[in-house]
C-alpha cells in the first residue's frame, strides 16, 4: 500500500498517477466531497471484489457508484423527466441516488437498481473525466466500522489487515461532513434511504 501526499503544489501530478491506477484496475483511498473513500473501476470485475475483500462487505451489499454527468448516468439507470429535474438540482453534491437499473457491463450493483451520485469535488471530477468510467464510489472502511474526515482514523482501520488498497492519497484532515443523504427514486413517492450531510424532507411528493 502506498501513501502519496496530495497538495496543491503536486496535484496535477497526483492526479494523473490515480487515472492511471484507476485504467490499471488498482484500488485507491481518496478525498472526497463527503469523507475518505475508496475509488475503483466499476467495470472491472477483478477491481470490485477487490474492494468487497478490503471492506469486509458481503457482495449482496451493493456499492454506489460516481458518474461524471447525467449523460453517464443515463447509460446506467432509467431516468424519467421527474428524475432528471431532481438530478439536476442537487448535482453535483452531497446526494445518491437509487434508480432503476438498465442491463449494462458495471460491477459491485444490483440486477435491478443502481445508485448514482456526481460528486462535486476537484480530484474525483477530473479522474472520472479524464477515465470515462463509471467509479466505485464507497466509504473507506471496514465494514462494521465508522467512515471518516480523518486520514489517521482511515488507515488506522486497515493496519495488520491482509487485503489493501494499492495507493492512498492523502489530503490531510478533511472538512467535517457526513456521508452523502441517499435517496430512492424508484418508487411512485421518493423515499429516504439515509440521512447524511443534506438534510432532506419530502411530503407527499410524486416521482411518477
Amino acid at each position: 500500500m502506498e501513501v502519496l501526499k496530495l497538495t496543491k503544489k503536486n496535484f496535477k501530478q497526483v492526479t494523473e498517477r490515480s487515472i492511471k491506477a484507476i485504467e490499471e484496475g488498482k484500488v485507491i483511498i481518496c478525498p472526497t466531497d463527503t469523507v475518505y473513500g475508496f475509488l475503483g473501476n466499476a467495470k472491472d470485475k477483478r477491481t470490485v471484489n477487490n474492494i468487497f475483500k478490503i471492506k469486509k462487505r458481503p457482495k449482496n451489499k451493493p456499492f454506489p457508484i460516481f458518474v461524471k454527468n447525467l449523460k453517464m448516468a443515463a447509460k446506467f439507470a432509467k431516468i424519467n423527466k421527474f428524475q432528471e429535474k431532481f438530478l439536476k438540482k442537487f448535482w453535483p453534491g452531497k446526494v445518491t441516488v437509487v434508480l432503476k437499473r438498465r442491463k449494462n457491463k458495471i460491477y459491485g450493483v444490483l440486477k435491478e437498481s443502481i445508485a448514482l451520485r456526481i460528486p462535486k469535488y476537484k480530484l474525483i471530477n477530473r479522474i472520472l473525466e479524464k477515465t470515462n468510467l463509471p467509479l466505485i464510489g464507497t466509504s473507506a472502511n471496514i465494514l462494521g466500522k465508522k467512515s471518516s474526515t480523518k486520514i489517521r482514523k482511515v488507515l488506522n482501520q486497515f493496519k495488520n489487515q491482509k487485503d489493501l488498497p494499492d495507493l492512498v492519497l492523502d489530503a490531510g484532515n478533511l472538512k467535517e461532513s457526513k456521508p452523502s443523504t441517499v435517496i430512492d427514486l424508484r418508487q411512485e413517492k421518493i423515499k429516504i434511504v439515509r440521512q447524511g450531510e443534506i438534510e432532506m424532507k419530502f411530503d407527499d411528493v410524486l416521482v411518477i
